[in-house]
């Protein structure tokens, strides 16, 4: 039987948290820009247990986690957002500079969106990964707190 947190959220183990990883290709990095909290997304891709990213050497992606701490979240939810999962990394960013590596990484769908041919590849190791699923039942306790009424929707869900 799956483990729950407080909420009632299905806890997922490191296995079924990078298996999730695996099949999905954007997350969000999120990191500090001038002492304040950033968010940007990034495409990436699992290699030997880390995540990978590739970002203009110039831009604030690349300075603000350079050497850094940073978070990396993947989700995915229904389109009533009333199932679905999210998986967030922590690890200490650092830039590939290995060439052997660097020619593997350049097999990978990591294309750079700005179209930037100086791009570099950042790698954040799995140092912790935890991840939720929410398992998309109304009479879920988790579900009737992530499904408060809201402008946005108009659902109720009732338990």
């Amino acid at each position: 039987m799956p483990m729950s947190d407080s909420l009632g959220l299905e806890t997922l183990d490191r296995e079924q948290c990078l298996s999730l990883l695996a099949g999905a290709g954007l997350g969000r990095v999120v990191f500090t820009s001038r002492a304040l909290p950033a968010i940007q997304p990034a495409r990436f891709a699992l290699h030997h247990g880390a995540i990978v990213v590739r970002t203009p050497a110039q831009s604030a992606l690349f300075a603000g986690i350079l050497d850094s701490v940073v978070a990396f979240a993947v989700d995915e939810f229904a389109a009533d957002l009333g199932a679905g999962w999210f998986v967030t990394v922590l690890g200490r960013a650092s830039e590939v500079r290995d060439p052997i590596v660097i020619a593997e990484l350049a097999t990978l769908p990591l294309g750079c969106w700005t179209g930037q041919t100086d791009a570099r590849y950042l790698r954040i190791p799995i140092e912790s990964v935890t991840g939720r699923r929410i398992l998309g039942a109304c009479g879920n306790e988790a579900l009737s707190v992530i499904d408060a009424p809201d402008e946005r929707s108009g659902r109720v869900c009732h338990s």
